[in-house]
């Protein structure tokens, strides 16, 4: 009886199998990798969204310490936001223009540096100050958190990364005024509130040392236009300023009538701004912000939405603790935790939003913003019409409805808004390569090997016939909308 030989021919199954091992192993180390980046980018916005948060808390703390007025108390938490405001769109863009990881880092270290001075401030008057850079440095580094995942994650798998990018915002947002609540308690009613500064600047080096670490050395691929419109970057400052400025002087006790007057120049600087935009795009450089974004559908009314809701939270969450605090009489740490029920519900539901994004798309969006709209009015029925004795529970159901909600606006909606822009304006990565490791993409001559080898017919065989229409997205206007685009009303 003959033995036939087991041994596989040079370049048989048995010799591809290490190759295919090993590239699985790649592409899975470079999972890891995005992963790690993703989370360190996570951590850090978690801790801007809870500097923001937890400081409602300390207010009243603040004010009996520093003896700070209405005016100062409300420059600490408006000025914040102010200064984030104005500093997120240049700092987007330079991050587009030069490298995200960069600009990364110069925000987180600026943040702790301003954590630093805040902890230290002697009087009011250099809180506040801090207080603007602190939100100086929070608006340079969020723009780059959203574009590194923006880069990191495509398709689906990017909804499951906004998912879980959404579920710790919730939990940051409502768990903010616990936290703080308890590090008053800690650190004592007069001098606690420095504790709420005091915890960002170890976080903040350990944030830096893995920013430096396991962030993609990265830039977003030239078009042609690296230029930086400083003019407009100032006509924009000047538009955002002068319309918040007349909200951040208000404080409800004296407070003067002109300042309303500052609207005006809101008007003028965004005229010029709009008509600078124009005028530049014109010229063929790269203008600030692209109008021609907002003839998307999707992007117009998803910016719209987020607009309206980012707006409307920081102030329904600094008027509950408040309400709490100085009209019940509750403890900072009890009042914090009257947003527990909105951290919980807000995660899970940001959890499963992401996951199902793609099969509801908008409607999705839309029953969260009304939970939200049901629960704050909960909120707020429950507060005038419930004994004291049960107000803050009252309250807190009224926070489960809204955190429900909530986690369903924000956890799909970077993804629906985002969902066709990207593909006609973002650039891919251009250096990519230098951290995914090598062994994961295949040299140009294999690939055209490969291709060859697909294409070519053997012997008595014939080509198979290629269709000569290529699916590309539909642009803005036609009749059919683009696939990825869960907006219905994406198509113009």
């Amino acid at each position: 009886m003959t033995k036939t030989s087991d041994t596989s021919a040079p370049g048989g199954a048995d010799a591809a199998r290490p190759a295919s091992g090993h590239g699985r192993a790649a592409r899975s180390d470079e999972e890891r990798r995005k992963w790690r980046a993703f989370a360190v980018c996570v951590g850090v916005a978690a801790l801007t969204i809870l500097d923001l948060s937890k400081v409602n808390v300390g207010l009243p703390s603040i004010e009996a310490s520093l003896g700070a007025g209405p005016t100062a108390l409300q420059l600490i938490v408006a000025g914040y936001a102010l200064a984030f405001g104005l500093s997120l769109v240049p700092s987007g863009r330079l991050g587009d223009l030069k490298s995200r990881r960069m600009m990364f880092v110069i925000g987180l270290t600026s943040f702790t540096v301003a954590s630093l001075l805040c902890a230290l401030a002697p009087t009011i008057e250099l809180l506040v100050a801090a207080r603007i850079l602190q939100g100086v440095a929070a608006g340079i580094q969020m723009p780059q958190v959203l574009g590194l995942i923006q880069e990191l994650f495509q398709g689906k798998e990017r909804g499951r990364a906004f998912g879980f990018f959404g579920a710790i915002i919730g939990v940051s947002t409502a768990f903010g005024p616990t936290l703080g609540g308890l590090l008053i308690a800690i650190g004592g009613p007069e001098d606690g509130w420095r504790l709420l500064f005091w915890m960002n600047i170890p976080l903040g080096l350990i944030a830096i040392f893995f920013a430096l670490k396991l962030l993609p050395k990265t830039r977003t691929a030239s078009n042609g236009h690296n230029e930086l419109d400083l003019f407009g970057i100032v006509l924009l400052g000047l538009t955002i300023f002068t319309l918040m400025l007349p909200f951040v002087l208000t404080t409800g006790q004296g407070d003067d009538p002109l300042r309303w007057l500052f609207l005006i120049g809101f008007v003028a600087f965004g005229a010029a701004f709009v008509w600078w935009e124009q005028r530049y795009k014109a010229r063929g450089k790269s203008p600030v912000v692209h109008f021609s974004l907002f003839s998307l559908a999707s992007y117009r009314n998803g910016t719209l939405i987020a607009t309206v809701y980012f707006c409307a939270l920081p102030a329904t969450f600094l008027l509950t603790t408040l309400y709490l605090q100085q009209g019940l009489g509750l403890e900072p740490v009890y009042a914090g935790m009257v947003t527990i029920p909105f951290a919980l519900t807000s995660a899970v539901a940001a959890f499963y939003g992401g996951r199902l994004v793609d099969r509801f798309g908008r409607s999705l969006v839309v029953l969260g913003l009304i939970l939200v709209a049901v629960g704050f009015v909960a909120l707020l029925l429950a507060a005038v019409l419930t004994p004291r004795d049960i107000t803050p529970y009252a309250m807190g159901i009224g926070m489960l409805i809204a955190g429900t909600g909530g986690g369903f606006v924000i956890s799909p909606h970077p993804t629906l808004p985002l969902a066709e822009g990207p593909a006609r304006w973002a650039a891919p990565p251009a250096r990519w390569d230098r951290w995914v490791s090598a062994p994961a993409r295949p040299s140009a001559r294999r690939l055209r090997a490969r291709r060859s080898t697909r294409s070519s017919p053997g012997p008595g065989e014939r080509r198979a016939p290629t269709s000569t229409s290529t699916t590309r997205p539909t642009a803005t206007g036609s009749s059919s909308r683009s696939p990825w685009c869960p907006w219905r009303s994406c198509s113009g």
